[in-house]
């Protein structure tokens, strides 16, 4: 390890992430509550179902990245607030999504049932659904900025949820399914399904910041090696952790034949793989010096976790 990156991590590891996300946590929780249709709302049922999935935990790690990224660059948790709520709202309604039965065919997701084993599958697809759009009325609500308009922030927020990034990477992982999957074509999945929405928000949270090109490069270089760590280390986790632990159903992947990095390339390869990412993502943040110790701590957060 270089003294760079020892330097970098020592740094992490004195930065209070535990606090950090607790704080970030509480403030998207709050603005979401704001943003969202009270559950009172006529139909109650799909704002009680949106709200269900929207507040069933987690540590909003894809908010925090966006936040974490304004303020390595510069800006204010205020306006990055929205993109950060706008971005929740994409990757909740994809995990409604992803666990119904024509999909992955969950039961659980943060330790509660989901959402069709509560409401039913038409009212979790509706859900899924509201909250999707609901995350462009958040960003249509949000400022513009001297470099990044209103159409760049739409626009950002539509590829990366879109048919060639987010919803690519779902239907190239149903279509693996049983069949024999090579590195290179998993990674275009993990690309997509997980890294397409954390680089995205880690650049919204640049762009909230009214971040230089150079700045806006090194975010996304950081985003797409931590958002491929992150998939990794959870096909890792798939296999070695029980249900309790990790909040949904444990070893899913492997019944259903998915493609993973364990089940190609074996468990210590895949641990190696998800370290030499996180490295890369490091590395991409030379040119914020000391101000982006949160997403420092965040990288190595995401590599170290256990569920």
């Amino acid at each position: 390890m270089s003294a760079k990156r020892k330097s970098m991590v020592s740094a992490s590891n004195t930065f209070d992430l535990g606090r950090y996300l607790e704080k970030s946590t509480e403030q998207v929780n709050r603005a979401l509550d704001r943003f969202l249709p009270s559950e009172r709302a006529r139909p109650a049922t799909i704002h009680q179902a949106m709200r269900y999935s929207l507040f069933a935990g987690g540590k909003r790690m894809r908010p925090a990245l966006c936040l974490s990224a304004a303020e390595a660059c510069g800006g204010n948790v205020a306006q990055a607030l929205p993109l950060a709520c706008a971005v929740e709202c994409i990757h909740t309604y994809s995990l409604i999504h992803d666990d119904l039965p024509a999909m992955d065919n969950d039961d659980f997701r943060r330790g509660k049932p989901t959402s069709h084993k509560v409401y039913g599958e038409g009212i979790a697809i509706l859900a899924g659904d509201a909250l999707l759009t609901q995350a462009f009325e958040i960003a249509a609500q949000c400022d513009g900025w001297p470099r990044y308009s209103h159409s760049d922030i739409v626009l950002e927020l539509s590829r990366a949820s879109g048919s060639l990034q987010l919803v690519a990477g779902q239907v190239a992982d149903l279509e693996g399914e049983g069949r024999k999957t090579s590195v290179s074509d998993l990674k275009y999945i993990h690309e997509r399904k997980t890294s397409a929405l954390l680089c995205c928000s880690v650049r919204l949270g640049g762009m909230s910041a009214n971040c230089t090109p150079t700045q806006l490069k090194a975010l996304t270089d950081f985003g797409y090696h931590v958002g491929l760590a992150f998939q990794v280390i959870d096909d890792i986790l798939d296999v070695t952790q029980s249900s309790e632990k990790l909040g949904k159903t444990a070893g899913k992947d492997t019944t259903a034949q998915k493609a993973t990095y364990p089940s190609i390339v074996g468990l210590n390869k895949s641990r190696k793989i998800a370290k030499q990412l996180t490295d890369k993502a490091f590395a991409s943040l030379k040119p914020f010096k000391r101000r982006a110790v949160a997403l420092e701590a965040l990288a190595d957060f995401l590599l170290k976790r256990d569920k």
